[in-house]
Parts: C-alpha cells; structure tokens; sequence
C-alpha cells in the first residue's frame, strides 16, 4: 500500500484557483499576439479576453472582496488570504493589460495593412464628416441622454454592461468647466459604425469616436465651443457564488459579516489615462469604491469584449476557413435513429458532427407512435430552441414530456424563465432544479411502449448555438443499466436526498468522488502490483483539493497522468517526488473545448468515461452532474484518440505547470500538429457520402 503524501507539500503545490484563471485567460490572450491567427479571428481572442475579465471580476474577484471585508473574527486566515490573492490578481491584471495593449496595437496596425481603417473623430474628412453628422441626427441622436455629473451623487444604479464618455466642456472666456456623463447606446447602435467604403479601402469607427464627433450637436444651444470626452467602465459586484467553494458555513458567516459591500457596488474602474485630474476626481467620486478595489488607467477604449462582433467588411480570407458540421453516414440511410440506436451505442462529436442528429433524434421520438415518454435537463438554450419546439411537438402529440430547467445558469436566467413558461403552456412538466443543488447534467430519456428505452449523456448543453463552437460528446445508447440509471438521475432530481443507488452512472453529489478516487486508487495498485497503470484525461478544471491531492498521490506513485485541459488548473508539474509524472497541456483553439473524458488503464482494460463534471468543488459536491462509462470498442478507440491527439498538440497547446508562464512546446522532434484541425480531417475522411 502507498503512503499518504504529506500534507503541507501538497498544499505548497496547490495554485490557487483565481490565479490558474487569470493563467487561463491569458493563454486566450496570446492567441491574439499569434501571427498564423487569422486577423478577425485575432481580434476576437482580444474580445473573448475582456468579456472573460469582465465576468471574472464581477464573479470571482466579488467574492474576494466580500470575504477580505468580512468582519468575523473566526473567517481571519481567510481573511488574510483573500487580501493577498487580490493584490496579486490585481499585479498580473496590470501585467497583463499591458500585453493586451500592444496586443490592440498590433492588430489595429495589421487592419490598416488589410485597408481596413478605424477612424479617430479627428481623422475624417470632410465627405465623412458630413455621413457621420447624417448617421447622427438619423440614427443616433435619440438614444442619447447626458446626466450633469454635479446631479449624480453615485453610479449605483447604471449598468456596468456598457461605456461610458466623462467629457468636459468650457465656454469661451470663462475659467470653470461643466462636466457632464454620456452612457454609449452600444445595444440600440453597435459599438461600431460602418462609414462609406472608398477606392477599396473599409472605414470605420468606435461609436465612441462617433459621439465625441457629435458633442457639439449633443449640446448644441449651450454655447460651448471646447469638448474633451473620456472613456471609463466599471465592473460591478454581481454576486457572492454560491457554489461553495468555502468551507461549510463560511458562506453564511462572510454574508453577515460584510457591511460595506452590497451587491451592484463597483469594485473595478478602468479609465483613459489622458483623463484630466479634475475629471477623473469627479468620476472616482461617482463610484463606491474601497481599498482593494482596482483602479486601472487605460488606453482611449473599454469593453473590448465588442471585438467579437467586429464587422467582417466581407473579409472572409482573414478568418478561419469554413469547417462545416459533418453529416454521419450511419444516420442517413433513412432508417429510424431510434432502432439504429437500440441496435447499438452511437456517438456524435460536436462541432465536427452536426448537432441537428440530435435534433432529429428529438423530432422522431415526437412523432414516434412508440415513444411514450421524453424527459430531458436544460440548462442553456438556443435563442430560437429547436430543442423546445421538438419537445413542445412531443407534448402536443400526447407524450409525457418532463424538462428539468436551471433557473440559476449564471447569466441566462432571464431566458430560462421566458422558456419554462412557454414550455408549461404547451403542457409540459418543467421542474426547476432542486433547492440548493444546481442541475448541471445533461441527459435525456426517451420512454419506449416496449420497455426498450435510450438515454443520450451529453458533456455540453443541448443547445444548437453553442454546439457550433464548443467541442461537446454525445453518447446515445439503450443500454439496460445504463438507460435505467439516467432515468433514476430524474427521479432523483424530484425527490432529492432520497435512497437511490446507480449501478452504473457516476452521478454528484451522491457518490461520484467517491467513485473516481475508486479509479485512481486501482490505478495505483496495478502500478504497484506491475500492471498496465494510466490516467488520461480531457477536461476544463481541476481545482478540487480532494481530487488534487489523489492525482499527486497517484503520480509520487510513478502513475502516468496525462490531462488535455481548457482552463483552471490547481496542479503543478514536476514537482520532485509529488507530480513528476503529470504532463498537462493547455489548448485554445477555433473550438472552445469543452467535453470532459476519462480514461484508466484497469490493469488493461480500459475504463473510458464521459460527462459533465470537472473536477471542482462545486461540481462533485454541489450540483447534479451525470459521467457514464462507455462500452462501445469503437467509441472508446474514438475517445482514446481524441486525448491522445490533443496530448500531441504542439500548435495550439501550452506548458501548463502551474507558473502561469504558458510556454509554448517546441516541435524539434515532430512536425507542428493541430489536434482540431487533424480531428476534422479524421472525420470528414470517415464521414465522406
């Protein structure tokens, strides 16, 4: 038998998990610096960047706050703790803002290369200036409503979803200034305004640059005659997450225990750095800031996350060439998806497959005189769901259809609620999760008259939009144990805490870590005992400590641990005697990845499974997460090649060892590979009519 490893040295090894988000995000960041990255696509990374940090900081930096504030005498060494890991989120952020500036730099530079021009309000000509007064008085004017800041006493009530302009304004011959606040009307106008093109170049401009053009129309009959105008944003305090992350109860303490921080407070202000100091005096007075607040001087423009709309001028050379979704042989030869699924398990990879076999799937059992039942877990849709309207089709027709719907998927909850009331006037039955547990699994049970019935376990939402970006695996099946235990999932999920056992389902919060310390402690013995000893994963995050102390027990074993990861990661690598056999790499790509595989050797065997759980707290203790083994030798060899091609990916992997630094792996002995791109010429090969 192994020996425990040692505590401390285990906790001297754990990265925090902010700190590996801030490693995470910045991994998209430099996809933005790349010069093999198609120029759109560039800016994009650049957009998803910003959006990531600004939800990071109204999520998880929020929450930071909260607990550096609390004032309970027994929450101090997290008190403390919290104190120090914002101050160095805060030092990588000033870090990182700086690559990100060169990184706009560089990429507006390369616009201009491609004769794609984004005009400063100082740099139009006079044809252009009279489009822009046009546009303005048309198009703009009305949504436009500037607030004397000596009438706002704080921002409290402003969305920090968008922009805003500080702009100062004097009269001629007079010393004082009057400052007034304009909010960016981006939802109702766009962040950027198309200008006529001109001997084939492309114009265009912020909306931002648009507005300080048109001030003097915007005050016109004041009589100013001098305008400055200054970007800032703010991120609010969104939350404290519930998802406890913290010890028992120290949720309720950190809630009683802060008295100056509310939620909708701003806890991060970004400013132009040319922003005069008597304005940006009246700007930081507008808000309720605290010490540990940041405050970050910037470039001329915020809320970047508006470059992943950035018009394409019709520039399809400079984004990525089209992969369309493959169509699978075996679900087109007519016969019905549902017998071609009791005959045997089937599989589609998303975005390399086309998420409408699901679809069909759905519209089938709808209409199926067979189908008795449909039940299924939602928890991000489609604006315009084919899912829904498949299962509103179901209810229609006289099946007992049964959704269970998140009404707290972070972000979409207003959605959710709109859909629900849709689907229960259609006659469904829509259960909204259960109280203190988020529904996080994604799973649907089709009830044959037969009794032969079929599961689908999906490692993604079952949802049409995302499954065009998010790489997501699908198995369908009508195995017995299986198809059995996925309709116990929603029994379990109407009666929560009751006595049920699933025989092959690794089903949170019941028993699945449990179960996967049960895999990583055989793995251990069958290294010890000379056997075949492996764990290979693909997966999103791991930052349990539970699950982390388990991996680094199996590698001071000698088990060779093998990790495709997208973002947080508690671990790091080749540390003497407690992770020297992890090999960890980071990808970002095209795709964002996103299923979650596991495989262990077994002694070999080969135990493959998929899901919807990382390994957080939050997903093994405190949501209903579904992983289900998969039997199928074709699948597994399917599963098994996936992990081994991102393993190998060289173009769009880095080092991830738990410094940050991200480095990327030298091609020295291989040519360079790109797993997406050698996935989809797997399948397009295998799929081609």
């Amino acid at each position: 038998m192994s020996k425990a490893i040692n505590k401390k040295s285990v906790l001297a090894a754990y990265v925090d998990r902010d700190l590996s988000w801030m490693y995470f995000n910045r991994r998209i960041l430099q996809e933005a610096t790349k010069v093999n990255i198609p120029l759109l696509e560039r800016l994009s990374f650049l957009g998803i960047y910003s959006n990531n940090l600004d939800e990071f900081y109204r999520v998880r930096m929020a929450t930071q706050s909260r607990i550096a504030e609390c004032e309970d005498k027994s929450v101090q060494s997290e008190r403390e703790h919290a104190k120090q890991l914002i101050k160095q989120i805060n030092k990588l952020n000033n870090r990182y803002a700086k690559e990100y500036e060169q990184a706009i730099h560089e990429v507006t530079k390369q616009l201009r290369a491609e004769h794609i021009y984004l005009l400063k309000d100082n740099e139009l000509n006079e044809e252009q200036q009279e489009y822009v007064r046009t546009y303005f008085r048309q198009k703009m004017s009305g949504f436009i409503s500037p607030v004397w800041i000596s009438a706002v006493k704080q921002l409290a009530d402003e969305t920090d979803e968008n922009i805003y302009l500080a702009v100062k304004m004097q009269m001629e011959g007079r010393r004082n200034s009057e400052y007034a606040l304009i909010e960016l009307p981006v939802a109702e106008c766009g962040r950027f305004i198309r200008l006529p093109d001109k001997d084939g170049n492309n114009y265009l401009m912020y909306l931002d640059d648009v507005i300080r053009f048109c001030l003097p129309m915007i005050f016109s009959g004041l009589n100013f005659n001098r305008f400055e105008a200054y970007a800032f944003k703010f991120t609010k305090d969104a939350e404290m997450e519930i998802d406890n992350d913290l010890r028992n109860g120290m949720l309720q303490k950190i809630s009683k225990g802060v008295k100056s921080r509310r939620k909708g407070d701003a806890l991060r202000v970004i400013y132009d750095a040319s922003m005069p100091k008597d304005l940006h005096k009246r700007v930081m007075n507008m808000l309720n800031l605290d010490k540990l607040d940041t405050v970050q001087a910037g470039g001329r423009y915020h809320n970047h996350k508006d470059l992943m709309s950035f018009p394409d001028c019709g520039r399809q050379d400079l984004k990525y060439p089209a992969w369309p979704p493959l169509v699978r042989k075996e679900f087109t030869t007519g016969e019905s998806l549902l017998k071609l699924i009791q005959k045997g398990d089937r599989f589609i990879h998303v975005p390399y497959h086309s998420f409408d076999h699901y679809i069909r799937l759905l519209q089938e059992a709808a209409i199926h005189k067979e189908v008795k039942s449909i039940k299924t877990t939602l928890y991000r849709l489609a604006k315009d769901s084919k899912v829904v309207k498949a299962l509103i089709c179901a209810a229609r027709n006289g099946k007992k259809v049964t959704v269970v719907i998140e009404l707290l998927a972070r972000f979409d909850e207003a959605s959710n609620i709109s859909w629900s009331k849709k689907m229960q006037d259609a006659g469904i039955h829509v259960i909204f999760g259960v109280e203190d547990l988020k529904v996080h699994s994604k799973i649907t049970h089709i009830g044959m008259k037969t009794g032969n019935d079929i599961a689908c376990i999906s490692t993604g939402n079952f949802h049409e939009g995302n499954a065009k970006v998010y790489t997501d695996f699908m198995l369908m099946t009508a195995s017995r144990n299986v198809v059995r235990d996925v309709n116990a999932v929603f029994t379990f999920i109407e009666k929560p805490y009751s006595p049920i056992t699933f025989k092959e389902l690794l089903v949170s919060p019941n028993e699945m870590k449990k179960k996967f310390i049960r895999l990583i402690d055989a793995e251990i013995k069958n290294k010890q005992a000379g056997k075949p000893a492996y764990i290979r994963m693909k997966i999103n995050h791991i930052t349990d400590l539970t699950m982390v102390t388990k991996l680094y027990e199996a590698s001071s074993q000698g088990v060779p641990i093998d990790i495709v990861l997208r973002g947080n990661c508690s671990l790091k690598t080749g540390v003497l005697g407690l992770s020297e056999t992890i090999y960890i790499n980071g990808i970002i790509d095209r795709y964002l990845e996103h299923s979650r595989i596991f495989i262990f050797a077994a002694g070999g065997e080969d135990k493959c499974f998929i899901g919807s759980a990382d390994w957080m707290p939050r997903n093994l203790d405190n949501r209903v997460e579904v992983v289900t083994p998969v039997y199928d030798p074709a699948i597994k060899a399917d599963l098994a090649r996936i992990i081994d091609y991102g393993l190998r990916d060289t173009m769009q992997g880095r080092v991830v060892d738990g410094t940050g630094e991200n480095l990327y792996w030298t091609t020295e002995e291989s040519a360079p590979f790109r797993s997406q791109e050698e996935l989809y010429k797997y399948y397009r090969d295998q799929e081609i009519l």
